[in-house]
């Protein structure tokens, strides 16, 4: 499985699932990364952590921990 973790920075991904239940996996679709959706990595924090990302033309940054959670292909 290919997670936000695996993508390198200015790297594309399409989000194939967004894993999880509950809270998480609904805050994570709120934002806008659903099945399907195009997700670039922009650039990381000096310790790794957040991740910022742009889906859907706006800037969103993650934690790690939240982005275990969507799969890529």
């Amino acid at each position: 499985m290919k997670t936000l973790r695996d993508i390198k920075i200015g790297e594309s991904a399409t989000v194939i699932r967004v894993h999880g239940s509950g809270a998480i996996k609904r805050r994570i679709m709120d934002m806008g990364i659903t099945k399907g959706c195009e997700v670039r990595v922009i650039k990381v924090a000096p310790l790794g952590d957040p991740i910022e990302i742009s889906v859907r033309g706006y800037q969103l940054s993650l934690r790690k921990s939240d982005g275990d959670i969507i799969e890529f292909i």
